[in-house]
């Protein structure tokens, strides 16, 4: 039909998507099964209807358009139009138990100068854990009292009951 430019105008087509497979289903074709909850399903064919009766699952078959995109087959255009972003880096912010103004000197100061400081705090623990070590050697141990076991009085064990019958004879003494 030509339309008033002088062209062709395009006929559009009203298609429906399978509700088991994911394909196109043109005007006149598939088949409609309501549910009965009042739910309506198009499929494309009986096969697809068949399966959908019997609850394959689509993303296990190759062919459907689920198993496609959980598989990520076909994408291969669209991943070449998508562009990476670049992330942009947040502010610098303060955070508990130091104030902007600390970050900032401390990322500003010298590695030699870091580092002396680092020593510093170490050879100081370790004069801290000398002197606790020395403390405790010089503190006198407390006694505990342990009591030996040959002196404890022993248990006298009690004869085992003989073990009860089974079977006929059960209830028979």
């Amino acid at each position: 039909r030509a339309s008033s430019r002088g062209g062709w105008a395009a006929m559009v087509v009203k298609t429906e998507v399978c509700a088991f497979s994911g394909s196109k289903i043109y005007p006149g074709h598939g088949i409609t099964f309501v549910r009965i909850d009042n739910k309506a399903f198009k499929f494309v064919s009986c096969k697809v209807k068949s399966y959908f009766a019997h609850r394959w699952n689509p993303r296990k078959l190759a062919w459907t358009q689920m198993f496609r995109r959980l598989h990520k087959k076909g994408t291969l255009e669209e991943q070449a139009k998508k562009r990476s972003r670049k992330v942009q880096k947040g502010a610098t912010k303060a955070i508990q138990g130091a104030t902007l103004d600390v970050i900032k000197a401390r990322r500003n100061e010298k590695p030699d100068v870091r580092q002396a400081a680092r020593d510093a705090a170490l050879r100081d623990a370790k004069e801290r854990s000398r002197a606790k070590q020395a403390a405790k050697k010089v503190a006198p141990k407390p006694a505990v009292a342990v009591k030996n076991q040959s002196q404890a009085p022993k248990r006298q064990m009690q004869p085992k009951a003989p073990p009860m019958k089974k079977g006929k004879d059960a209830g028979l003494r």
